[in-house]
């Protein structure tokens, strides 16, 4: 058990309950912290250290459970990669095409990003058979997206309810490239497409409906793929038969992790906080507009480039916020933070409606609708809607028993929240976290003043 005044962390042989205990006198949040390395770059550093020649040194890395997931694939596809630390790993890639048939079924963990960028890879691999699965809630969710595409390039995949949920098999095969107009903005779709594209003779073409986040092109390019992008339309066109060649990778921290800290900071009364070395590629910083436009006093220092991509530290101090509207163009920039963005929006003055994201129905959980009764448990005025919520702000919140639904990002924003609220708020299955920030409750110690 850790603890200090405020927080507690309980385990059980079931989970673990994270309880939080708001004094009288209220705290606040003070000091400087890192966060883990930025997820959607570690699984591409290690996918594509695995395809590539020679070998790949990446340094930062997250050690969550999901690139555990990752790593653990495409060993059992034949790359040899290090133990996994945030110091160095080492990947020894095996060469675009020469991925290894394994010897038993794959498995992608809570990992989404893990199953559906594979599946690119291994269904472009002709004559090798592969099965791939993944945890109870990566069961439940939606391959459709990515099988689709596949199968209009000719890869054969079977999986339950019309080839639409894992577990999966794939047979792999020639493929043929194609141009595909996606009917959703996700990186997941339009990476795994791109890898699929590796290996035709040909040009692959993804279009989206807006911009989502760019950090497949950006590494592919480095490792060496021919990549061509129009910003007008939204395309990416890679080149098949590349010649991909180890790189040294540097994780930023990960915007998604620091965007908890960043609302936390913007809520707890007298809190000022620094956020270094988080990564914010255009493509990822639709956080840092929301909460601008919420009247957030953030800001942007110490910006550099690191190994290709914009880095900054974030300084955060406390500040009343104001209701706003997220919607449109701006919700594939943020998915991810729309659960803490929920948790700020309680705090602001107003009511802040977020629409255009019913992408969040089929993520870990379903979040829209975890958000909403969760939040409404400590008092909050949250009303789902079909794609999105409606959040009346400026209801003190009160401790609750709440529950993570086994869904990291759920867990951490429940935390912030509880922050704020008055008496004691228990969320069983806080273990969730370490899926992408495994020293989050150190973390929070480490501020609490």
């Amino acid at each position: 058990m850790s603890e200090s005044n405020v927080v507690t962390l309980k385990s059980t042989e079931e989970q673990q309950d994270l309880i939080i205990q708001s004094p009288a006198s209220g705290l606040c949040l003070q000091g400087s912290l890192r966060v883990p390395g930025d997820k959607s770059i570690s699984h591409r550093a290690l996918m594509l250290g695995a395809i590539a020649q020679g070998e790949t040194i990446i340094k930062g890395l997250l050690l969550g459970e999901d690139p555990r997931s990752t790593a653990a694939c495409f060993r059992a596809l034949g790359a040899e990669i290090s133990e996994l630390n945030t110091e160095e790993v080492r990947v020894r890639g095996i060469g675009l095409g020469q991925l290894q048939e394994p010897v038993d079924v794959l498995n992608a963990g809570n990992s989404g990003t893990t199953m559906r960028l594979m599946l690119g890879l291994l269904a472009s691999h002709p004559g090798l058979f592969f099965t791939v699965t993944g945890d109870s809630s990566l069961r439940s969710r939606p391959m459709s997206r990515v099988v689709k595409p596949l199968q209009q390039m000719g890869a054969q995949i079977w999986g339950r309810q019309g080839n639409s949920l894992a577990p999966l098999a794939i047979q792999g095969t020639l493929l043929k490239p194609i141009h595909y107009h996606s009917p959703i903005a996700s990186a997941q779709v339009k990476s795994c497409i791109l890898l699929a594209g590796l290996m035709t003779e040909g040009q692959t073409t993804v279009t989206e409906p807006a911009l989502s986040r760019d950090h497949s092109e950006r590494m592919l390019k480095a490792f060496g793929a021919q990549l061509s992008i129009d910003p007008e339309t939204n395309s990416v066109t890679i080149t098949g038969q590349a010649h991909l060649q180890g790189q040294n990778v540097i994780v930023p921290g990960d915007i998604s992790s620091a965007a908890f800290w960043l609302v936390a900071g913007a809520i707890v009364p007298g809190s000022e906080l620094c956020i270094e070395n988080v990564g914010v590629n255009p493509t990822r910083t639709g956080i840092l507009e929301a909460l601008s436009m919420m009247g957030a006093d953030i800001e942007l220092e110490n910006q550099r480039e690191v190994a290709g991509e914009p880095v900054a530290d974030l300084r955060v101090r406390y500040g009343k916020l104001k209701a706003c509207e997220i919607a449109g163009n701006l919700i594939p920039r943020l998915i991810d933070e729309i659960p803490i963005l929920a948790v700020a929006a309680v705090f602001a003055q107003g009511t802040t409606v977020i629409k255009d994201a019913a992408e969040l129905r089929v993520k870990e959980s379903d979040r829209i609708a975890v958000m909403a009764s969760e939040l409404n448990r400590m008092g909050a005025k949250v009303t789902e809607l079909p794609d999105g919520l409606e959040i009346t702000g400026g209801t003190p919140l009160k401790g609750a028993e709440v529950n993570s639904h086994t869904d990291h990002r759920i867990a951490m924003s429940l935390a912030i929240a509880a922050l704020n609220a008055t008496g004691t708020t228990t969320i069983h299955g806080a273990e969730a976290a370490a899926i992408s920030y495994p020293d989050f409750f150190e973390s929070l110690i480490k501020i609490i003043k």
